[in-house]
């Protein structure tokens, strides 16, 4: 197995793991065939620190920031974040039912958690995202397309129209390579 192809479990080995407990298993017909793609940056508009990931691990410091206070409880995952500087990190088994899109709705199916695989790139609605992050997200969309039935690469926005804005305007679809 190359650091590129999906264990069973849905870990990739190119990614460092770490665990979060915001996760459940998927409901048993559940065929994973949607990847959604959102941003985040805590706090809002600052990266490179690990917060999210204290966020995804429910270690988040309300008292670091003022932001903090209001997110700290939340039970919130993806299955991976991509750094501005190109660390992939995942945190959730794809076999496994991340919280990433909360109330969502695609085509005609709710709770979109039960059949997709998130993806968070640290980022935010104002910002470009860097060519590493659209590099690796190539890389990862491929990885899963080998593995699931994926017929759908949408954004959090596309399934919580009104709600989230995510991955937001600057998010460049034509960089994205699908099947």
């Amino acid at each position: 197995m190359n650091a590129w192809e999906l264990d069973p479990q849905g870990l990739l080995p190119a990614a460092r793991f770490i665990a979060s407990p915001n996760h459940d298993a998927r409901p048993r017909d559940a065929e994973i065939s949607m990847v959604v793609i959102h941003n985040i940056s805590l706090p809002p508009g600052q990266y490179g620190s690990d917060d999210v990931a204290a966020l995804f691990t429910n270690r988040l410091d309300p008292n670091a920031h003022p932001y903090f206070a209001g997110i700290h409880q939340n039970k919130v995952s993806a299955h991976f974040f991509i750094r501005r500087d190109g660390e992939l990190i995942q945190f959730v088994a794809c076999q496994q039912r991340a919280w990433h899109a909360g109330q969502s709705f695609w085509l005609g199916r709710e709770r979109c958690n039960d059949f997709s695989v998130g993806i968070e790139l640290e980022g935010c609605d104002t910002d470009a995202f860097t060519d590493v992050q659209y590099d690796l997200l190539n890389r990862l969309l491929a990885a899963l397309q080998q593995t699931y039935p994926i017929t759908d690469v949408v954004g959090h926005s596309d399934i919580a129209p009104g709600r989230k804005t995510d991955p937001g305007p600057c998010f460049d679809w034509a960089k994205i390579k699908t099947n």
